[in-house]
């Protein structure tokens, strides 16, 4: 990615928090999810709640959350609990698979664009757009694994090393001009 567009990110200067949402039926049962709006499960739920004690201590001034339920939904008690605004972002939602959505995540082929599918292109352009709109001193972004995945590439951040596991709160630390660390909760 460019430098000029990366530093164009007020978030991408000093260290920011990172969740994805709870679980799903769709992360239950290894769909690919995508645009869907599916809701969380009853241990999503829990997952949301666990997450809003982890991050009870943490400076977060504002939650941004994607407008698809699942992240909504994890988003809200956690903002409750902590007392700070909650901003809905459109760009941060998923990214659409087309006509994967629905379907195993085996059924994925690397290289393959599924019919209907939004490009990596432009996937990543929109979220970039998305996390350029966020402005407060330490944010906490609410959304999905490919919205996690473009931040790895943006940021260098090797994906193996950050798994992003549903309702982990993670804070990711700039730890020179080129690295940032992923730091679990």
């Amino acid at each position: 990615m460019d430098d000029a567009l990366k530093h164009n990110v007020r978030m991408f200067t000093k260290p920011f928090y990172y969740l994805r949402h709870g679980q799903t039926e769709t992360n239950a049962h290894r769909l690919v999810a995508g645009s869907l709006d599916v809701d969380l499960t009853p241990l999503g739920r829990e997952q949301a709640l666990a997450a809003a004690k982890a991050l009870a201590r943490e400076p977060i001034t504002q939650i941004y959350s994607s407008p698809l339920k699942r992240a909504r939904h994890t988003a809200e008690p956690i903002a409750a609990a902590l007392n700070v605004p909650l901003a809905i972002i459109a760009e941060i939602a998923e990214r659409n698979w087309g006509d994967l959505e629905g379907k195993p995540r085996g059924s994925r082929r690397k290289g393959v664009m599924p019919s209907g599918a939004e490009t990596t292109e432009t996937f990543t352009q929109r979220v970039l757009a998305g996390f350029s709109s966020i402005d407060s001193d330490v944010p906490l972004v609410v959304a999905h694994s490919g919205v996690f995945r473009v931040l790895c590439r943006t940021l260098g951040i090797v994906e193996a090393e950050a798994p992003v596991a549903n309702a982990t709160p993670l804070r990711l630390v700039p730890h020179s001009k080129q690295d940032w660390k992923v730091e679990e909760l």
